[in-house]
């Protein structure tokens, strides 16, 4: 497995794991190649329905100004704050660094006088930039086509379904939350993917109905984009081997002829660092590192000479893999097809539906945190995924009745 980038050069070109390159987390490239396919999708569903006159530009007044605002000033020097703290404390202590980057940069560490220097610096410099420039203001007409909106669009889904993510999955550990809430909001673990889903769901209907687009062609498209970035991103569970795979796997089947890492796998190197040490570490020194207070990674390095020496024992259902093939198929199955869905709208309820049909199953064979509720016994997720199926139904119903009383 590749917990980071260091891994992947190490297996493809001999170099050594935990370099400069391990800065560079796997399931974080992944979730950006996530959000890079969706975006160039969107520009071009976007453009495509401006051309069938779907989606219409908005005539919008700008004020250009060569001065940049008060606001500005502050965000820009607020930003070289941060950078001026730390970018020192990672070149000093890039161990540190390299091992945890998001929740090194989410710290307090840093050299904050040095920042306070930058941040007035900055804060000087575009004060005295105001002074030359000219301060006429002109007000213009222009037309805003949604299509130029895309980044904006991603932007805002990436980080509400960061945010929807980390609060969902808060409610399923309140107990974690309230012992280290700043380690649990920034670390990279435990994100509710239905809690993204919902959040920036809210988050992005609101936005494009500000901009002109009409809410339900941008449902259309986000269904297949999110079935498209949910494959993607489940890459990134699978290869950094991020905890999210199933329960421990049966024996593989007399008729199982596909390759055995597919019923079953032992996620070498996850980036948890859960189950047993391989076999190359010695137990015992990393038991005496641990005894002497090292965390789990830095007794990793001492006892195996890398960060992450951990593999499953017994192997579990690789249900990443699973996620990612379905993933891919519904898309393919949706964007192959849009054109016969004549009814804007379609795309998406289908989608709901897909989603919860795959969820649902899935979650009988991960790890996960069963519920008692209505004498059921089932994760979140199944909960959530029925009210998913249910609400796709329900929306091919109101979307197909309606068309028949018109």
């Amino acid at each position: 497995m590749w917990p980071d980038l260091s891994y992947f050069f190490h297996d493809l070109f001999g170099t050594s794991v935990d370099n400069w390159t391990s800065i560079f987390k796997t399931f974080g490239f992944m979730l950006v190649l996530a959000l890079a396919a969706c975006g160039v999708l969107l520009k071009y569903e976007l453009i495509q329905k401006e051309k069938e006159g779907l989606i219409l530009p908005l005539k919008i007044t700008v004020t250009q100004s060569e001065k940049l605002r008060i606001s500005d000033i502050i965000i820009n020097s607020i930003f070289s704050l941060v950078l001026g703290a730390k970018i020192p404390m990672m070149v000093m202590q890039f161990d540190d660094f390299k091992g945890d980057p998001a929740s090194f940069i989410f710290s307090k560490k840093g050299m904050w006088s040095l920042g306070i220097v930058a941040a007035i610096a900055t804060a000087a410099y575009y004060f005295w930039k105001n002074q030359k420039s000219d301060p006429t203001q002109k007000t213009v007409e222009v037309l805003q086509y949604p299509s130029s909106k895309t980044s904006d669009i991603i932007i805002l889904a990436g980080l509400s379904g960061v945010l929807g993510s980390k609060l969902f999955s808060i409610t399923e550990d309140l107990s974690g939350f309230f012992k280290d809430p700043l380690g649990s909001l920034f670390s990279g673990a435990g994100l509710n993917i239905y809690g993204g889903l919902i959040l920036a769901f809210i988050a992005v209907y609101w936005y494009v109905k500000k901009i002109g687009i009409k809410p339900v062609y941008m449902m259309d498209i986000s269904g297949m984009g999110i079935l498209l970035g949910y494959a993607i991103g489940r890459m990134g569970c699978q290869l950094s081997g991020d905890g999210d795979w199933g329960i421990a796997a049966s024996a593989i089947p007399d008729w199982w002829v596909l390759p055995d890492w597919l019923w079953s796998y032992n996620y070498p190197n996850n980036v948890n660092n859960d189950g047993t040490l391989l076999s190359q570490c010695d137990p015992e020194v990393f038991r005496a590192a641990r005894v002497s207070g090292l965390s789990s990674e830095a007794s990793c390095l001492k006892s195996c000479g890398m960060r992450y020496c951990f593999e499953l024992n017994p192997g579990v259902y690789p249900t990443p893999l699973y996620e990612i093939l379905f993933g891919l198929l519904a898309f393919a199955l949706l964007w192959f097809n849009k054109h016969r869905f004549k009814i804007p709208g379609t795309i998406f309820f289908i989608y709901m539906i897909l989603n919860g049909i795959e969820r649902f199953f899935i979650e009988f064979i991960r790890v996960n945190e069963k519920y008692q509720m209505l004498g059921l016994n089932w994760s979140q997720a199944q909960y959530i995924s029925i009210i998913f199926i249910i609400g796709g139904l329900g929306g091919l119903f109101y979307l197909f009745g309606r068309k028949i009383k018109d």
